[in-house]
């Protein structure tokens, strides 16, 4: 019986993602985000050999383009394919059922917090501008510090400090996720690990474990309790020019990785080679995961590995769905360049560090259209 990534291998070999080649180019170009298995690092028995390979493939990814397929990952596709298939129910339920679990603003008397809950079309900002999909945001729950109390008082909440709002409807699918959300955590340590490796840190040293020493398990012990978000996305068909707003704009993701399980509309992802002018296609593999790299593993090396910029622009037929799961640091973990990666990149820190907490609750505050 063929393996897992073995069939999601006969599936790559018809794809050939849309390549934008530059003005005045001769001939026809493509270009193709790499299949990595990650499964060498989730199974415990596997050989030194085989994790560096992987390690080097993850290495020369990031390096390369800052996105890849992921396979190997154990997760079955009759799961991947619930998940999309719920997200779907729930955005084709009407309206007033979805405003059940609207965001709201925190310390406001709805109860929000701000992030947690629905956010209908537009309600999204990048660069400024609304994006055009509806979207659900579940974050981990708030147990690394004491909550407080909101501005509007008792029953209020702080930023991110309230509940998540699961959709009721369909009455499943808190249930299902959670578990999903489970695995998924478990692939992210996994990633992390093996990236820890292809970054050459070196195994851990006996007695010495603290956050900030640098070893390969640097990234494992600084997301132990990764501030995890997951996204329940719905994409309409754009019917208007460009101009007036894209699915969702360009950007970069501001945490470590993302672990992106979307169905299979084509043409729809798009992400931004390093010339920064060329655009290709992350069209979906089944069976795959698309991973890209954050911000902050771009500040832990350096900008040996940049986050890349991609944005969404979904004109085919149908309704697309998405589920990405951003696996994060702990809020309270401290990022900073790494030593070894200062050293590669010429020298001078690109910056000096602080909390991931400080990080997210930046990029909260410019997120939405109050």
């Amino acid at each position: 019986m063929a393996s897992q990534t073995e069939t999601i291998m006969d599936a790559h070999k018809a794809y050939q993602p849309a390549y934008n080649a530059p003005p005045n180019t001769p001939g026809p170009q493509l270009a193709s985000l790499p299949i990595i298995d990650i499964s060498s690092f989730l199974d415990p028995n596997s050989t030194d050999s085989a994790r560096e390979q992987t390690a080097s493939l993850i290495d020369a990814a990031c390096k390369t383009y800052g996105f890849f397929y992921l396979t190997g990952h154990g997760i079955p596709s009759s799961k991947l394919d619930q998940i999309v298939s719920l997200a779907r129910q729930f955005f084709s339920t009407p309206l007033p059922v979805k405003n059940k679990i609207k965001r709201h603003d925190a310390g406001s008397l709805e109860g929000g917090d701000g992030a947690r809950g629905y956010q209908g079309i537009g309600e999204n900002v990048t660069q400024g501008r609304r994006d055009l999909h509806e979207a659900v945001d579940v974050y981990r729950e708030w147990d690394h510090a004491d909550k407080g109390v909101g501005e509007g008082g008792e029953g209020t909440y702080k930023t991110l400090q309230g509940p998540n709002l699961w959709p009721t409807e369909p009455k499943e699918l808190e249930g299902v996720y959670l578990e999903y959300i489970d695995r998924l955590k478990g692939v992210g340590k996994a990633l992390v690990h093996a990236m820890g490796v292809a970054l050459d840190l070196g195994a851990p040293a006996p007695g010495k474990d603290g956050r900030h020493v640098e070893d390969e398990d640097i990234f494992v012990r600084n997301t132990d309790q990764s501030f995890w978000v997951m996204r329940l996305i719905g994409y309409p068909k754009l019917e208007t020019p460009l101009t007036e707003g894209l699915s969702c704009g360009e950007h970069t993701d501001y945490g470590c990785v993302t672990l992106l399980l979307a169905d299979p509309t084509p043409g729809a992802l798009q992400v931004l080679l390093k010339d920064n002018k060329t655009w290709i296609n992350a069209d979906p593999i089944p069976g795959a995961l698309v991973v890209n790299i954050g911000d902050m593993i771009e500040r832990w090396t350096n900008g040996l590995w940049k986050s890349t910029r991609h944005r969404v622009i979904h004109r085919g037929e149908g309704y697309r769905v998405s589920v990405p799961f951003f696996y994060e640091p702990n809020f309270d973990a401290t990022v900073r360049p790494l030593d070894k990666c200062v050293k590669a990149t010429g020298g001078v820190p690109m910056h000096e560090g602080n909390t991931y907490g400080e990080h997210l609750m930046g990029k909260l505050f410019s997120n939405f259209y109050n």
